[in-house]
């Protein structure tokens, strides 16, 4: 695989104080990509970032809640004013609300608030940072979806995932010939506070393969990235 150089890149993960969230930043550090840490809280990240620092990359912390568009807003608008320029975003936040087994009941709620983080902030954060991307002429967005199949009871969050399927797979082709690619990542089912203790696979096995799609060099876009094939192996 050719690697592109992201050493000294800014990137944005979101979701980043645990679980895949925290793989992706430590991942991003080994090959020396600076990182802005998202959170609901900045102290959620504090040890993380302390942990990328000592690494000898450039750490940043920023906090919203996802389902806020106030607060939404005013981390990007902050962001972009203050710098430093998103090269790299992961959007990585996402929330499950719940396992409906009277999925003929799901609560309008499940759906409100799954499709307001999972799918609509992520949208409105790739939105806000594409610009910048496309006037630089390079950029990284990792747009992180899911697996699930065949589950009603997972229902508000299986369609919100899909949703942001098929923004991927609209929208990358109009950002290729920029030098942007946007492309989907599936983690795999892993033991997260999202992904619960019975998942088949441990948070560290999303690790090397979440980082292809940051590091792909090919052109790849509006595509999806599994990164439980690469489990085990190096990129």
């Amino acid at each position: 695989m050719n690697k592109a150089n992201i050493k000294g890149k800014w990137a944005l993960v979101t979701g980043a104080s645990r679980g895949i969230g925290r793989q992706v930043s430590l991942g991003l550090a080994e090959y020396g990509c600076n990182v802005v840490l998202h959170s609901r809280d900045l102290s959620h990240t504090d040890s993380l970032a302390a942990e990328l620092a000592a690494k000898g990359v450039e750490v940043r912390q920023v906090a919203a809640e996802l389902s806020d568009a106030g607060q939404m807003d005013a981390m990007l608008t902050n962001l972009l004013a203050e710098g430093p320029a998103i090269d790299i975003l992961y959007n990585n936040a996402a929330v499950q609300v719940g396992y409906r087994e009277d999925w003929l009941n799901v609560p309008a709620d499940d759906m409100r608030i799954s499709f307001e983080v999972n799918c609509t902030a992520l949208i409105l954060i790739c939105h806000r940072l594409i610009p910048g991307m496309v006037e630089r002429g390079w950029g990284r967005i990792v747009n992180v979806t899911s697996g699930v199949r065949d589950q009603p009871q997972l229902i508000a969050y299986a369609v919100s995932k899909a949703a942001v399927d098929k923004f991927v797979v609209d929208t990358a082709g109009h950002l290729k010939d920029k030098g942007v690619l946007m492309n989907l990542l599936d983690p795999g089912w892993l033991r997260t506070d999202l992904g619960g203790p019975y998942a088949p696979g441990a948070v560290e096995s999303v690790l090397p393969g979440a980082l292809v799609p940051a590091l792909i060099d090919d052109g790849s876009a509006g595509e999806l990235f599994r990164a439980q094939e690469w489990a085990g192996k190096e990129i």
